[in-house]
């Protein structure tokens, strides 16, 4: 019986070879969204450094949380209130959201487009990257964007006193069209990739 040929082994043509190393041009992408993590990280820090500041007393740490948050009111603010303790930790929430779907971005396209990450067996290693794809890449993506629209909606509904009704009502408006895009997503991803598991009789 003829041995096949290793895999490994096999010898690609220059063309298709150039091509498909072409990949490695998205890994200083990849890099680079490392690099915005790392400046969500810090931006977290300082937001949650003020917060503490202005819990002891601090001035100055509670303007410039003010200033952050976008938050007015007629009377002015000299001490922390609900609301805006509210507001910041809704800043803070968001952060950890974006910084969410930067890890997913990041790990999920270069397992995906770039290179194997060869984890398996190790105890840090994703649940969904088992079973990633370009497909369920999306659908993970765009969920991750309704929860941080979500945030944002209610951050606006929270401060709905300084927003006119034309930014609140198209702020819903677009939330919306996130819901019904990520539907179309997961739908149309069901519908290419039906399950093909046995039925219970």
């Amino acid at each position: 019986m003829a041995q096949l040929p290793d895999p490994t082994a096999v010898r690609m043509r220059p063309l298709p070879n150039l091509i498909f190393a072409s990949r490695w041009l998205q890994l200083p992408l990849y890099l680079g969204l490392i690099l915005a993590q790392c400046v969500y990280v810090f931006h977290f820090w300082v937001e949650l450094v003020h917060l503490i500041e202005a819990v002891f007393g601090d001035r100055a740490a509670l303007d410039k949380l003010i200033s952050s948050i976008g938050y007015k009111t007629d009377v002015p603010v000299t001490s922390l209130n609900e609301t805006v303790i509210m507001l910041v930790v809704l800043a803070l929430i968001d952060v950890v959201m974006i910084s969410n779907l930067l890890i997913m971005v990041i790990v999920g396209g270069y397992e995906t487009f770039v290179s194997r990450l060869r984890l398996e067996g190790h105890p840090d290693q994703p649940e969904w990257l088992n079973h990633v794809n370009a497909s369920v890449l999306k659908v993970k993506l765009a969920t991750a964007i309704i929860g941080i629209s979500s945030i944002h909606l209610l951050k606006t509904f929270i401060n709905a006193a300084n927003y006119t009704d034309k930014v609140l009502m198209w702020q819903t408006i677009i939330h919306i069209a996130f819901l019904f895009s990520a539907l179309a997503i997961a739908l149309a991803d069901r519908i290419m990739t039906p399950s093909h598991a046995p039925r219970d009789h």
